[in-house]
């Protein structure tokens, strides 16, 4: 690109002075295509182009990076890799084909994970949960009884996620009688019930053997006595 200077002088011989083409050509020694390109030419600023994809040392290994950050969404928060800890791994897992330094790996990693982090949250949905929906589910704890003794025992707990309120009843099993005595304990201490309930992957909230089951709605009545 030739400098502001000689474009100006150029346009100058033509515009102000009326020289034409040609001897411009011969005055500033450039080509005919260099003259007009620049008579033509309105906007002087130079076009970015989008720099190009550089190899890095890491490149080898980046798939394994990804993979390690990728298993570490279905893990603990706590037990996730840190760039610190990607970088100790490659060291010694991957010694001959380490080639950079850990400021090079914290860039990459910090990189990729806020890439998996948007693509986790473009891939999830709102949930939302009406006045009146319950869940339902079991849950173990632990309790000391008269005895002084460390006991196991299980909750079954109905939520209503909508104003974040819940009902507990305490069993010492899990079946289908806890489920239904749970359920009608609850029914009357809030003197009314919800208009639906979600059951959160109870075994004991479906009916096993031969022929067709009766539905979960008429055991439950069978099991209150409104039939």
């Amino acid at each position: 690109m030739l400098s502001m200077d000689d474009i100006k002088y150029i346009k100058r011989l033509y515009e102000s002075e009326g020289i034409s083409i040609r001897e411009i050509m011969r005055r500033t020694g450039y080509h005919y295509e260099t003259v007009k390109k620049y008579l033509d030419m309105e906007d002087f600023n130079e076009p970015l182009h989008p720099p190009k994809d550089s190899t890095s040392l890491l490149d080898p290994l980046k798939p394994v990076i990804d993979q390690w950050l990728l298993d570490d969404l279905k893990a603990p928060r706590k037990q996730r890799h840190t760039a610190k800890r990607v970088f100790e791994r490659l060291q010694a897992e991957y010694p001959q084909m380490l080639e950079v330094k850990l400021r090079t790996v914290q860039y990459y990693v910090s990189q990729k994970k806020k890439e998996l982090f948007q693509s986790q949250q473009k891939a999830y949905l709102p949930l939302y949960h009406p006045p009146g929906e319950a869940q339902i589910d079991f849950g173990h704890f632990s309790y000391i009884n008269n005895s002084g003794e460390m006991t196991d025992a299980l909750k079954l707990t109905m939520s209503f996620p909508f104003s974040n309120h819940s009902y507990c009843q305490i069993f010492g099993g899990e079946n289908q009688q806890c489920l239904l005595q749970g359920m009608r304990n609850i029914f009357e201490y809030m003197g009314k019930v919800p208009y639906r309930i979600v059951f959160d992957n109870l075994q004991c909230s479906s009916t096993y053997g031969e022929g067709p089951p009766p539905s979960a709605d008429r055991r439950f009545q069978a099991f209150y006595g409104t039939l």
